[in-house]
C-alpha cells in the first residue's frame, strides 16, 4: 500500500460531516440485518451519519447501468437524520429511504428488465444483472490475452483520433490483422476448428502460419500444431467487442491531445514512450474543425503538394503531456535536476510507512496522549536493536486507543481473558497478541520473537509494517472519527468566515464604485475649499489602506489556522516521470517518491529547492502544476529547510564536542544527538 493510498484512509478531503467518517464499515453495529416481513433487498437501520459513496465499499461505483439506454443516477443520502429514526436501505445500491412506499417504488424499478449494461451493451436486464454484467466485462478487459493487449495498446499509443474513431479503427484491425497469439478458426480436414497463431512464417509471396489446434473447453489447451495458408484462416468476429475496447483504452491511458498509455503498461508490453517525430513537431495535434496553415503554398494558393502537407506547421497549445514536450530553440535553459539524498537508516521502500506513522502520531497526538517527536527520532528508534522508550510509548498509546474503543481488539482480549488495563511493562504481550490475530503471515510469524522479548531484533521494515497495521486499526476508532468531525467543522467555520470577508469586500467595492459614479460637478460659482477637500481625501485613503491591511492580516490568519487543522498530507505534485513530491510542515525536508512507490529521497537545502524549480519545464502539464505549488509554498518550504539545516549544524557541533571529550572521559551513549530518542519523555501520558 503506497503512502498516498494510506493517507486517503483518514484524509479530510474525502470526509463529509453530513455523510459520516471515511471508510465507515458496513458491518458496523449501526446496520441491522433485514427484519422479518420486509423484502430481501431491505436493510432496516437506526439512522446514523451515512457514508459517502466514494468511501463506502458497498456503493455502486464505476460504470452505472443505463435505464432505457439513458444515464441513471443514484439518490443522494438523506441529511440531518435523527439518530433514532428508522430508515430503509437497498442492499445493492446502499440508497437510504425515509418513506417505505418510496423505497418499494425504487426497488420495483430495479427489478424490472429495463436496464442495459453500459460496458457490454446487453439489454433487457435487471439492475443487479446489469451490475454483474459490467463487473464481468471489466474483468474480461483486464484479463485479455497478452498478445491482444499489446496489439491494442500499440495502436492506441500517441493516436490523435477521438475515442469512437480509435475504437472502430482497432476493431476493424482486429478483424483483419493476423498476429502471433490471436485465436481464430482454420480449415482442418475439410472442417473448421479453433486454433491459435503460434508463429508467422516468411515464405515469399505465400503467407504461412504455424497454428496450434485448441481443444474446446475452458482450458483451451493446444493439442497439436500444423502449418496453414492464409486462405485457410477463417474470421468469424473480432476477439474483443467495441465496448471492451472502449473500457480498456480509458483505463490504460491518459488523454489530453493524444492517447498516451501508462508508463508501467508500456514497460510491461515493450511499447516505446518516445513520441513519433511528426508529433514532436506538432503534426496531428489540431482539433476537429481547426484549419491547418501551411508554411509554403503553391503558386495558385489553393493546391497543396504532398511535401507541403508533410511539413504543415501546426502550433502546439501548451501545456501538454510532459512526455511529449521537446526542447525548442527559443526555450529558456533548464538546470539539471539536483541528485536526491538517500541516507535513510531504513530500507528506502519503507520510507512511506515511516512518514505515515509519524504524521498520524503527530496529527492525533492529543487523542493518543502522545507527546510530539521528530521524524529522525522515530527512524533511529525503529533502527535501534533494543526496545526503547519511544517505541514503547507509541505502541502503548495505540493499544490504549484500541482498548478504550471497545472494538474488535478489545473483544478479542475479553474472549481470551486478557487484562484490558495496559501497562508499559506489558506492552510486548499486547503486541504479540495483536500479531497472533492478524491475517498477514509476514507479521504474525514475529509474534513469538516479540513475546520472548526480541522485538529489537526484528527487521526495521517489518517493525514499520506492524505500526502501519496498528495505525489502520486506530483510524477506525470512534475517538479518531470524532476528532475528524471536529476539525472538519472548524475548517468549515473558517472557510465561511473567509467567504464572508470576501463578500463584504465585494459589497464595499461596489458601494465605492457607485459613489464615484454619483459624484456631480459642483456649480462653478460655489466656493470650494480645495485645501480642506484634499486633506479629507488623504484621510479617506489612509483609512481605506488601514482597512485593507487589517483584512489581509485576517485572511492570512485564517489561512494559517486552516493549515493547522489540516490532517492530511497531500503531494505537492508530480514531475515529468510521475515522481511525487511531498512536504510536511513539521519536517524540514522535501521528499520525493518514485512513480512505482519503491524508492524515496529528499532535498534538504534551499539551494537544491531553487535548482529543482529551475529544472521544471512549464510546457508540461505535471511540471507546470508542480512548479506553481512550489512557488505558492516557497517561503514555508525554504524556511523549514534552513531551520532544519541550522539544527543539524548545531547537532553536528555537539557530536564533535562529545567525540573530543570521549578522548579524555568515557562518554555515555545517550550524550550523542543521534541517540536523543532514548531520552524521550511522553509529557502527555495521563496513565
Amino acid at each position: 500500500m503506497t503512502f498516498e493510498k494510506i493517507q486517503l484512509r483518514w484524509s479530510l478531503c474525502r470526509y463529509d460531516p453530513n455523510t459520516g467518517p471515511p471508510n465507515h464499515s458496513p458491518s458496523s453495529s449501526a446496520w441491522i440485518p433485514a427484519s422479518r416481513g420486509l423484502p430481501d433487498d431491505t436493510r432496516l437501520a437506526r439512522s446514523r451519519p451515512v457514508p459517502a459513496a466514494a468511501d463506502h465499499p458497498g456503493w455502486v461505483t464505476g460504470p452505472m447501468p443505463l435505464l432505457n439506454k439513458k444515464p441513471f443516477s443514484l439518490l443522494e443520502p438523506p441529511k440531518d437524520l435523527d439518530p433514532e429514526q428508522t430508515v430503509f436501505q437497498i442492499r445493492f445500491t446502499k440508497e437510504i429511504f425515509l418513506d417505505y412506499q418510496e423505497y418499494v417504488k425504487r426497488l420495483n424499478l430495479y427489478r424490472q428488465r429495463v436496464w442495459t449494461c453500459k460496458v457490454s451493451g446487453k439489454s433487457n436486464l435487471t439492475f443487479e444483472e446489469a451490475l454483474v454484467s459490467e463487473h464481468q466485462a471489466m474483468e474480461k478487459a483486464q484479463n485479455l490475452p497478452t498478445e491482444i493487449m499489446a496489439h491494442v495498446l500499440r495502436m492506441t499509443q500517441y493516436s490523435t483520433l477521438g475515442l469512437i474513431e480509435l475504437v472502430n479503427k482497432i476493431y476493424a484491425a482486429l478483424q483483419e490483422d493476423v498476429f502471433e497469439g490471436i485465436e481464430l478458426h482454420a480449415k482442418k480436414d475439410d472442417a473448421e476448428a479453433p486454433c491459435k497463431i503460434l508463429k508467422i512464417l516468411d515464405s515469399g509471396d505465400t503467407k504461412l502460419y504455424e497454428v496450434g489446434w485448441i481443444r474446446q473447453g475452458k482450458s483451451k489447451t493446444v493439442i497439436n500444431t500444423s502449418v496453414v495458408k492464409a486462405t485457410d484462416l477463417i474470421r468469424r468476429r473480432a476477439p474483443v467487442s467495441r465496448n471492451i475496447l472502449k473500457l480498456l483504452i480509458r483505463d490504460s491511458t491518459s488523454h489530453s491531445t493524444l492517447w498516451i498509455i501508462h508508463e508501467h503498461l508500456a514497460k510491461k508490453y515493450g511499447i516505446s514512450m518516445e513520441p513519433p517525430n511528426g508529433i514532436m513537431y506538432g503534426e496531428g495535434l489540431q482539433k476537429k474543425g481547426r484549419k491547418r496553415h501551411d508554411c509554403v503554398t503553391t503558386e495558385d494558393g489553393r493546391k497543396k503538394s504532398k511535401k507541403d502537407e508533410e511539413h504543415a506547421c501546426v502550433p502546439i497549445k501548451y501545456p501538454i503531456d510532459d512526455l511529449l514536450v521537446s526542447p525548442a530553440a527559443d526555450d529558456p535553459a533548464l538546470l539539471k535536476r539536483p541528485p536526491l539524498v538517500t541516507d535513510f537508516g531504513i530500507p528506502r521502500n519503507s520510507v512511506g510507512d515511516l512518514l505515515m506513522v509519524w504524521d498520524f502520531c503527530l496529527s492525533f497526538g492529543r487523542v493518543l496522549n502522545l507527546y510530539p517527536f521528530s521524524l529522525a527520532d522515530l527512524e533511529n528508534a525503529i533502527c535501534h536493536k533494543e526496545s526503547n522508550v519511544l517505541i514503547v510509548e507509541i505502541h502503548s498509546a495505540l493499544f490504549r486507543l484500541l482498548i478504550e474503543d471497545d472494538g474488535d481488539y478489545f473483544t478479542a482480549l475479553q474472549t481470551n481473558k486478557r487484562k484490558s488495563k495496559l501497562s508499559s511493562e506489558k506492552w510486548a504481550e499486547y503486541l504479540s497478541f495483536f500479531l497472533e490475530k492478524t491475517e498477514i503471515e509476514e507479521l504474525s510469524c514475529n509474534s513469538g520473537a516479540v513475546r520472548r522479548g526480541y522485538y529489537g531484533l526484528i527487521d526495521a521494515d517489518i517493525k514499520l509494517k506492524i505500526l502501519q497495521e496498528l495505525v489502520e486499526e486506530a483510524i477506525t476508532t470512534d475517538s479518531i472519527r470524532e476528532k475528524l468531525s471536529e476539525r472538519v467543522e472548524q475548517q468549515q467555520a473558517l472557510v465561511a468566515t473567509k467567504r464572508e470577508i470576501a463578500r463584504k469586500e465585494r459589497e464595499e467595492k461596489n458601494k465605492n464604485s457607485k459613489n464615484e459614479n454619483n459624484d456631480v460637478v459642483q456649480d462653478g460659482n460655489e466656493c470650494v475649499d480645495e485645501q480642506g477637500k484634499g486633506k479629507e481625501e488623504s484621510d479617506k485613503r489612509d483609512i481605506s489602506a488601514s482597512k485593507i491591511e487589517r483584512k489581509l492580516h485576517l485572511v492570512r490568519h485564517l489561512e494559517t489556522e486552516k493549515a493547522k487543522l489540516s490532517i492530511r498530507a497531500s503531494p505537492l505534485g508530480k514531475d515529468r516521470h510521475y515522481n511525487r513530491y511531498w512536504f510536511f510542515k513539521r519536517e524540514g525536508r522535501l521528499f520525493v517518491e518514485s512513480s512505482d512507490c519503491k524508492e524515496w529521497g529528499y532535498y534538504n537545502t534551499k539551494e537544491e529547492l531553487d535548482v529543482l524549480m529551475s529544472s521544471l519545464n512549464v510546457k508540461g502539464i505535471r511540471e507546470r502544476a508542480l512548479k506553481l505549488q512550489l512557488e505558492k509554498f516557497y517561503n514555508s518550504i525554504s524556511n523549514a529547510l534552513e531551520k532544519r539545516l541550522k539544527e543539524i549544524t548545531h547537532k553536528t557541533s555537539l557530536e564533535e564536542a562529545v567525540l573530543r571529550r570521549s578522548t579524555r572521559v568515557r562518554a555515555q551513549p545517550r550524550d550523542s544527538p543521534s541517540m536523543a530518542f532514548l531520552k524521550y519523555v511522553n509529557k502527555w501520558n495521563e496513565h
